[in-house]
């Protein structure tokens, strides 16, 4: 080597694999560093690093039997000290093994050999990451010097994961349509842990509750049609909720699509979005091009939008963004629109969500932190009060984020801040839309994933910190264009879910005309129009003292509950079934966080036992972890291993009578006995400190049917003051919705 350079001369490293990893495997693999012309000195030290989004198997180093066991050796016999810890490094490349040379030295030539899943002791393997990456790097770092100033390795290890084997299915049609209007049905193969797969050869039936012109009966999903199926051109002739339903061919159910309204006409469309995720160039995994392309072509999204976090983009990525919007822009099928998470420490306003309407706007960042060009520097708006200031007057839509910050709402700008997002992989945080209700402000509700997977708009959690399922972004407007989706946003004329697909119309119907503003009248002068009926994200002034709340939902799975909501009060809780409906079916929920911020984990590890009683069936709810599961010893106990960071978790179980005997739940954070009769029809609930966490027990019908609620009700309305009038829709299968509140004042 001619090269005098550090890096041309700081070693190498190969490792053992040279094939494709399939996604979550067991494997065992060896990394092999041989020292460079400088060897290591004493005391010097490597780093092996990989990304924060990854969900590898957590290294350990002192149980040879169990999974995800290291070995280190130095081939010269030197005496080594090594460790793991998940932030040792500059993100994005956080999760680190150090491995540290205490007696001895590496000359050139001298070799560490690290065994990943060491299997000498009857390990069964390195659990890999539970989603895709091409380019699934293990970076190698050198301090040769023993100054802790490291030195990258020319070429560090790369492995390829890929999907495994189809284990599910996922069938989506859009959700609104009118009669004879043309539209797709996408069939989709998954494997178990999300990722969509072409490792399936199957037929299936298709069958429908309504004729559809264009259907067939039979369909097959191949590895020549990438594990996608798409079937364009569907329409259906008459009013109607369509369901179309997948058996195998041998006439077994496989699934069931969302459910898709067929109305006669209607002025708006919901159109389904994922705002908030981010690829590799930031902190999450694969290329911008990937995130984008995933949306279109394999979760059927009609809105995306890339949200990386500010002080990583550089001025290169940030016209790299602009125009991956461009390129993928397709009014009328997809619909982009460019931005940037804003970052600023919680003290400065916390996380949020920079939308802008087109292409050519200024990135304010909170801090140039990983941007090491600071030519553009006096641009930063290093507070949320700041960075409202410079969007003043820009068409910009913001939205309020809890990610590993929370945002800090006590700054606010109103014409600028639209909504605030209270569900994300990170969980779900109902406590972001109260803090911004307890303050007067009159914003809508999104959900959506921040997803670093590489899988937007189907952001499975894996085995990570991200406990629970990326979130949705319903948008109802009269078109697929930048124009019309923009206008849904600024008026917040949308709602959110949990990940799943329903249909939801919640509006207020008035005796006698009120005032609708296009904008929030406490801000400023705006234009109003007369109208008698609202929808959800309104803003209306009345003079009456009461109003119906009319109610639509069809739910993607059996309704468990609804909640009719007045701001912080909920004043109506509406079950789909009667309670001569309920049977033998106990529903045990763990829910809440800690607290706020980045510790808002909670463990709730324990089990439960039935005495006087037999547990005949059960089903885990919100359990997208493989690791963290739900197991039935025997006839009268379960245990199992759970964490929530806001949402929830828990099972169903089908107990022998539902009278008899009691149940005993042993948790970290709720111990109890309930007697069997003592759970019915309304909630049993234990409170458990932190922030909404608690422990709660419901009795459901032994087979639920009911997927739609349709109602109306009569509001008295608060003279004085908003009244957000909104629902939250509650699912048997774990998942939620929320609409945006009608904000009504007299």
């Amino acid at each position: 080597m001619n090269s005098n350079s550090i890096q041309d001369r700081i070693g190498s490293a190969s490792i053992s694999l040279n094939k494709s990893v399939v996604a979550g495997e067991l494997i065992n693999f060896t990394i092999t560093y041989t020292a460079g012309f400088f060897g290591i000195d004493d005391s010097g030290s490597i780093k092996i690093c990989t990304r924060f989004a990854t969900d590898m198997g957590k290294p350990q180093f002192t149980a040879p039997d169990k999974p995800n066991y290291v070995s280190i050796v130095a081939s010269n016999g030197a005496t080594l000290e090594y460790r793991f810890d998940p932030k040792d490094n500059i993100r994005p490349w956080d999760k680190t093994i150090y491995i540290k040379i205490v007696k001895g030295f590496f000359r050139e030539g001298d070799q560490l050999l690290v065994h990943y899943g060491d299997p000498i002791g009857g390990c069964s393997g390195m659990r890999m990451q539970t989603f895709c990456e091409d380019t699934f790097e293990l970076k190698v770092l050198v301090d040769a010097f023993a100054t802790y100033q490291y030195v990258e390795i020319p070429e560090s290890p790369v492995l390829n994961i890929v999907p495994g084997p189809a284990t599910k299915w996922v069938m989506q049609l859009p959700t609104m349509r009118r009669v004879d209007e043309q539209f797709r049905l996408q069939l989709k193969a998954e494997d178990r842990w999300g990722n969509p797969t072409t490792k399936t050869d199957v037929e299936f039936q298709l069958t429908s509750n309504l004729p559809v012109y264009g259907l067939p009966q039979e369909i097959k999903l191949s590895p020549h049609n990438d594990g996608i199926f798409l079937l364009e051109g569907l329409s259906v002739a008459e009013k109607g909720d369509l369901l179309i339903q997948l058996n195998d061919s041998s006439g077994t159910f496989v699934c069931r699509s969302n459910p898709l309204r067929i109305v006669e006409d209607s002025e708006l469309l919901p159109y389904w979005g994922e705002l908030h995720g981010q690829s590799e160039e930031t902190i999450g995994t694969n290329s911008i091009n990937d995130y984008f392309a995933f949306a279109r072509d394999k979760a059927g999204l009609d809105v995306i939008v890339h949200q990386g976090n500010d002080f990583q983009i550089t001025n290169e990525f940030w016209e790299k963004i602009q125009i991956m919007t461009q390129e993928f822009l397709d009014e009328g099928q997809l619909v982009t629109f460019p931005g940037y998470e804003w970052s600023g420490n919680t003290g400065l306003g916390g996380d949020r969500n920079v939308l802008f309407f087109c292409e050519g706007e200024t990135i304010r960042r909170s801090s140039h932190a990983l941007v090491s060009d600071l030519t553009d520097v006096d641009n930063d708006c290093n507070s949320s009060d700041a960075l409202f200031k410079s969007l003043k007057g820009t068409k910009t839509v913001v939205f309020a984020h809890v990610g590993g910050r929370y945002a800090d709402i006590q700054s606010h700008e109103g014409n600028l801040e639209r909504s605030v997002e209270i569900h994300s992989a990170w969980g779900t945080f109902e406590w972001l839309l109260q803090d911004a209700l307890r303050n007067g402000y009159r914003v809508g509700i999104v959900s959506n994933s921040d997803g670093h997977k590489g899988r937007p708009g189907a952001s499975y959690p894996g085995a990570s910190m991200f406990g629970a399922y990326g979130g949705l972004t319903c948008m109802l407007a009269r078109k697929l264009t930048r124009e019309m989706i923009w206008e849904s946003l600024l008026r917040r004329h949308h709602y959110g879910t949990t990940g799943n697909r329903m249909f939801m119309d919640v509006r207020v119907q008035l005796d006698k005309p009120g005032r609708s503003f296009i904008e929030d009248p406490q801000l400023g002068k705006t234009d109003a129009e007369s109208i008698q009926v609202g929808i959800m994200g309104d803003i209306i002034q009345t003079e009456e003292c009461k109003v119906q709340l009319l109610i639509d939902i069809i739910a993607s799975a059996p309704i468990e509950k609804l909640e009719i909501r007045n701001g912080l009060k909920v004043i109506e809780t509406v079950r789909p079934y009667k309670k001569t409906e309920i049977g033998n079916r106990i529903r045990v929920i763990w829910a809440g966080a800690e607290y706020r911020g980045r510790g808002r984990e909670t463990v709730w590890d324990g089990c439960a036992t039935l005495t006087g009683n037999t547990i005949e069936t059960f089903t885990p709810i919100n359990m997208y972890n493989l690791e963290k599961t739900v197991t039935q010893l025997d006839s009268r106990h379960l245990e199992w291993k759970a964490v929530t960071t806001g949402g929830f978790g828990g099972f169903d179980c089908g107990l022998t009578d539902h009278q008899e005997g009691s149940l005993a739940i042993e948790t970290s954070q709720v111990n109890c006995v309930v007697p069997v009769a003592d759970i019915g029809f309304q909630d049993f609930r234990i409170d458990a400190g932190g922030l909404e966490r608690h422990l709660r027990l419901v009795r459901l019908p032994d087979t639920n049917p009911h997927h739609k609620l349709s109602l109306e009700r009569t509001i008295p309305l608060n003279s004085s003051g908003d009244n957000p009038l909104y629902v939250c829709v509650s699912q048997e299968d774990g998942h939620q919705a929320w609409s945006s509140p009608i904000y009504l004042f007299n």
